[in-house]
């Protein structure tokens, strides 16, 4: 195209090819079209004699019947209208039929070997230069899309996945503080300064809203509940110092903290089988064989002291034949190495509540006959009933099924209700296990 070309130096007519480019002047290029070239033109620094280059596009390429300047054409008339539209990139060709433009095209530049090897090469140079470089860091799985206030939703702080953004910001009304600024000619210096460092504070509270939403997606916080399980599988010791250093993670970062709580966890494992190897030498154990029958002994003698120091639980009981009773059946599935089934419990300790009576409480007419006995004997209000059975069953319904361990995250009340309630809604059929 003529009209992307500097004009002629000499007549400063739109260049046609073939034209002539000075070797020896530029940049800017110094070109002349052929007439200013043929009678010799020179201006300032330009002489006649210098070397010069012939410019033009009129040579074969690829093919013998295809120019360099069709070659360009073809290319930029089908990124114009598109691949497979080939009467349209022959219209605007104009040089070339509909089956020339498409034959070329397909021979040329998409069966072609030598631009196929091309092309692999750089990938495997594009891959072998990501090779040595860092693996990116993604610290947060595509976060969970609950339902508007429900019990997740709560959870999130209100984080809305499709917006990628909250419904309620940091500083929510930071925005109140400039809606009734306006700047006018009129104003003061002292106005017009104030009113600048209105703004400038509003700024500040703007970056600080954005720092603290980098700051729980650099670390994942969105998701919070998966959080709090990763953070479980730390031994107690490492999960206060987890907790302790949690407001010191945004100046070290997530990688940088992630390592330094695993370093930790390291050391405490260390620590730990360093003090009993050291407990194996004061024992005068020289050898892991010995060390096992060392582990059994004492595991045994430490039964043994659990079983007389429960004789002095007895006696607490003794009066009681009832618990008395129940006290000798724990024991005897202790010792049968079964896990004791039935609590001791006394006369004297605290009596069991009675049912919870349901008249007037708000929900009780959206309850059968078996919710309402299950929330009398359990003693639940009805609208806390409802709210948690909604949780679980919209929880197994995304999930495909649900355990204990998730019924007890999702609903924080007691273990014990957590349990009757899960599996009361499992034998009626609401949800199913896991």
């Amino acid at each position: 195209d003529p009209f992307d070309k500097p004009p002629c130096r000499g007549c400063s007519s739109y260049l046609m090819e073939p034209y002539i480019k000075c070797a020896e002047c530029g940049p800017p290029p110094f070109l002349l079209c052929l007439q200013c070239f043929t009678r010799g033109f020179e201006y300032k620094k330009h002489q006649s004699d210098h070397t010069y280059e012939i410019m033009t596009s009129d040579f074969p390429v690829l093919d013998p019947s295809w120019t360099a300047q069709e070659e360009m054409a073809l290319l930029e008339a089908v990124m114009d209208c598109g691949f497979g539209n080939w009467q349209d990139v022959a219209n605007q060709m104009c040089t070339k039929a509909k089956e020339e433009c498409e034959k070329h095209y397909m021979k040329h530049f998409i069966n072609n070997p030598l631009f196929a090897s091309t092309l692999l090469n750089l990938k495997q140079a594009e891959e072998a230069q990501n090779a040595d470089t860092a693996i990116p860091f993604h610290p947060a799985d595509d976060p969970p899309r609950p339902t508007f206030d429900s019990l997740l939703s709560r959870d999130m702080a209100g984080y809305m996945p499709a917006r990628a953004d909250f419904i309620e910001e940091f500083d929510n009304y930071a925005e109140w503080d400039l809606r009734d600024i306006d700047f006018v000619e009129d104003d003061s210096d002292i106005l017009h300064a104030l009113k600048i460092a209105v703004v400038d504070i509003y700024h500040s509270r703007l970056k600080e809203r954005q720092r603290r939403k980098k700051i729980i997606r650099d670390h994942g916080l969105i998701n919070l509940r998966k959080f709090q399980i990763l953070e479980r599988r730390y031994p107690k010791e490492v999960q206060d110092l987890y907790e302790t250093m949690r407001r010191f993670a945004r100046i070290l970062g997530p990688v940088e903290h992630d390592k330094f709580i695993e370093s930790h966890a390291l050391e405490f494992e260390l620590r730990r089988e360093i003090k009993r190897l050291q407990e194996y030498r004061m024992a005068g154990i020289t050898n892991f064989c010995s060390a096992r029958t060392y582990d059994h002994l004492k595991k045994t003698r430490e039964e043994e002291r659990l079983k007389r120091t429960m004789l002095s639980e007895v006696l607490q009981y003794i009066q009681d034949s009832s618990a008395c009773q129940q006290w000798l059946s724990r024991q005897a599935d202790i010792d049968s190495g079964l896990s004791p089934t039935m609590p001791v419990a006394s006369n004297s300790g605290r009596r069991s509540a009675p049912p919870l009576n349901l008249t007037g409480l708000p929900g009780t007419e959206k309850l059968n006959e078996k919710e309402k006995e299950l929330c009398q004997m359990v003693r639940l209000v009805p609208g806390a009933y409802l709210e948690y059975k909604a949780a679980l069953v919209n929880e197994c319904n995304k999930q495909g099924g649900l355990r204990l361990a998730q019924a007890r995250a999702l609903i924080k009340i007691d273990v014990n209700k957590t349990r009757k309630i899960y599996d009361f809604l499992i034998r009626e059929g609401y949800i199913t296990k896991a």
